[in-house]
């Protein structure tokens, strides 16, 4: 299931984890509270005559590649993740969790560093699935990420593969579907250290 979100920015309701009008769900602000991309965020916002359009399609894995992340979870995985990148002041475009990686489309804005961005989106959203005790053990995504950038004619394309995630990988399983983007954009990699160990479908670790 694609989520596709406006750009606005409601306010937020201040709990955690709350839904908003939009339906999607907004972290409280102490989560951010005191961090390097709080103060990044600051201090961009005083920017003059900056204009950009910057697209960029995040992808990072479950931990291990464990296949944990059911359909039954992912509306509300969806929302949530809706409202860390929203309260960051970006636009998310499209999200797709499936149940051993995630892809999101970000229209990314000059007022926060990527890598700050895709750390608490990942720090705040395990947190969150952590909370819910759906499995048991503990949650967690793969250090690292992968990202890759688009120019404004490709966005709806990219819309429609992040959309079609699941008849994608029918044919092509995760580990294949990364190696691909990492050819294509030409990103020097090591295969050694793409990934931890895939633990077996349905095993949490603990």
């Amino acid at each position: 299931m694609l989520s596709v979100v406006s750009s606005g920015r409601p306010p937020l309701t201040g709990l955690p984890g709350a839904v908003n009008s939009d339906g999607a769900i907004y972290p409280s602000r102490k989560i951010f509270s005191n961090c390097p991309a709080q103060e990044s965020r600051q201090n961009a916002r005083t920017m003059a005559n900056t204009y950009t359009r910057i697209y960029i399609q995040v992808v990072f894995a479950v931990e291990a590649r464990q296949y944990l992340l059911g359909k039954e979870f992912k509306e509300t995985i969806h929302k949530y993740i809706t409202g860390i990148v929203t309260e960051h002041g970006q636009k998310l475009l499209a999200i797709h969790c499936m149940p051993d990686h995630a892809h999101l489309l970000i229209g990314l804005k000059p007022t926060i560093a990527l890598s700050d961005l895709v750390r608490d989106v990942k720090n705040a959203s395990a947190g969150f699935i952590n909370r819910q005790r759906w499995f048991p053990g503990r949650f967690g995504w793969q250090e690292g990420f992968g990202a890759f950038s688009y120019g404004h004619s490709q966005v709806s394309t990219v819309i429609r593969y992040i959309e079609n995630q699941e008849k994608h990988h029918i044919r092509r399983p995760f580990l294949e579907e990364y190696r691909h983007f990492l050819r294509r954009f030409e990103i020097d990699h090591d295969e050694r250290f793409l990934f931890k160990p895939v633990t077996p479908p349905g095993v949490a670790r603990v």
